[in-house]
């Protein structure tokens, strides 16, 4: 274990990450060391780890190497790996272009849930290509209580359950994940999204995050959200030719979700470096025991 690892803080509309740059893949991150990393009281508090390696230096990400030079080795706080974060990745970008990696512009990113591009704007905001929506067939039901809503299955690289509700406390505290039927329709375990309309196109979310709990903010189930709704009211782009944008208030702040004809999905937020300092090894070593 180095003595000291350099790290940073930052966060996408409140869905907070320790970075931990590696360019090389030298740290070994362990499930326990994410954890203890991410532990709000003992560690240095997250939603997540993002773990910055080249490309080219890990085992996953080679094929892709030649399309995108960085990988976002993403962990959730509870050490387990996941595909994709679609905040995570905002914030990712943010991270190249504060170390001088990329400038204002296009990018691409490497991650389990293949190559996204993105496009830090001079405002501040990051938009981020999310891929296509997968939406598997079958009924899926979400239950909190005495209380249950039909929710829609949407893929996007990582599974989501999106139950449309009256009141977002309906979905209650989330500390725990909300049990989904059938149990066979999500092996791997399941984001869950509970929504609320706010007015034409604009809705609002709670979520329970596979690995993570609740947390302030999901990207990819913002846009899982947009396209269950979407489908709700009728519409699907690929049918009308017109790209359909809906808004999406989530606890840390706001996210704008637009579905293009192809079935592309474009996410724009914030994306924030908050600090950056050094895990002390001695500590993490400490902490694994």
């Amino acid at each position: 274990m180095s003595t000291r690892i350099a790290f940073l803080k930052g966060h996408g509309t409140e869905n907070d990450f320790v970075i931990v740059p590696d360019p090389d893949n030298a740290i070994e991150l362990s499930p326990a060391a994410v954890a203890a990393l991410c532990d709000r009281r003992a560690g240095i508090g997250a939603d997540g780890v993002l773990h910055v390696v080249r490309s080219a230096a890990h085992p996953e990400a080679r094929a892709m190497a030649g399309e995108a030079e960085w990988f976002m080795d993403y962990r959730n706080s509870d050490g387990s790996i996941a595909e994709m974060c679609g905040n995570g990745v905002r914030v990712f970008a943010r991270y190249l272009q504060h170390a001088g990696h990329v400038a204002e512009g296009d990018l691409t990113i490497a991650t389990r849930g293949g190559v996204k591009s993105a496009h830090i704007a001079k405002d501040g905001d990051v938009t981020v290509g999310m891929g296509g929506a997968r939406l598997p067939e079958g009924d899926v039901t979400v239950r909190v209580g005495e209380r249950s809503w039909p929710a829609r299955n949407v893929n996007m690289g990582n599974p989501h359950a999106v139950a449309f509700v009256a009141d977002l406390a309906h979905a209650g505290d989330l500390y725990g994940p909300p049990p989904v039927s059938p149990e066979d329709a999500y092996p791997d375990g399941v984001n869950v999204e509970f929504v609320v309309d706010r007015g034409p196109r604009h809705v609002a979310m709670r979520v329970h995050e596979r690995g993570s709990g609740e947390t302030r903010s999901c990207g990819t189930g913002a846009c899982a959200v947009a396209v269950a709704a979407a489908r709700r009211d009728g519409v699907d782009p690929a049918v009308t030719g017109t790209p359909a944008t809906y808004t999406v208030d989530v606890p840390g702040g706001r996210l704008v979700i637009t579905e293009r004809p192809d079935g592309q999905i474009e996410m724009t937020g914030p994306a924030v470096i908050v600090a950056e300092g050094v895990i002390d090894g001695e500590w993490l070593e400490n902490a694994l025991r």
